[in-house]
């Protein structure tokens, strides 16, 4: 009966909505997700950066220049969304876009000197956004909560095709 289980009518912030009561966790991980990055949204904002483009920068921190289409693959972006990212990026400073020496038709994207600059406040805003987070959480319950979101991560992996099936197949 609609409206009756007290996981679908209790939420701190009101109802759940009745289409999501057969989905709370789903609801959940949604409701989670969305203030997760509202709140890197806030952080990144002082170092001139958006949401999503701290994941780039840390892509080609940890790889070098690599061509946009390889990012574009690893990061798991529609390439329209790439492409609008690199020209904002681009235009702060932070990336540089040149064509591929090996491959002209391809773009090579790799950090300028301002964007490396840019490691250690994303650095600090991961790592304060962290402890926001998981304040109130003890160790055994972070390590629980980081095993089980592995879990959903390779579940849904699997569903898009990101990673071999079968239980522990590392993506």
């Amino acid at each position: 009966m609609p409206g009756t289980d007290p996981v679908c009518t209790t939420r701190p912030t009101g109802p759940r909505p009745s289409a999501a009561c057969a989905g709370t966790v789903s609801e959940a991980l949604a409701r989670v997700a969305r203030l997760h990055r509202s709140a890197m949204g806030r952080r990144l904002k002082d170092l001139g950066l958006y949401p999503g483009q701290e994941l780039m920068m840390m892509r080609l921190w940890d790889c070098g220049a690599a061509r946009q289409s390889e990012l574009i693959q690893s990061l798991g972006l529609d390439p329209s969304t790439v492409t609008k990212m690199l020209q904002r990026m681009e235009q702060c400073g932070y990336v540089r876009r040149s064509p591929d020496p090996a491959d002209r038709r391809a773009v090579l994207v790799e950090a300028t000197e301002q964007g490396l600059a840019l490691r250690a406040g994303v650095e600090g805003a991961w790592a304060d956004l962290e402890e926001s987070t998981l304040a109130g959480l003890a160790p055994a319950d972070r390590a629980e909560l980081a095993r089980l979101l592995g879990l959903l991560d390779g579940n849904l992996s699997e569903e898009e095709g990101d990673c071999p099936p079968g239980p522990g197949a590392a993506c």
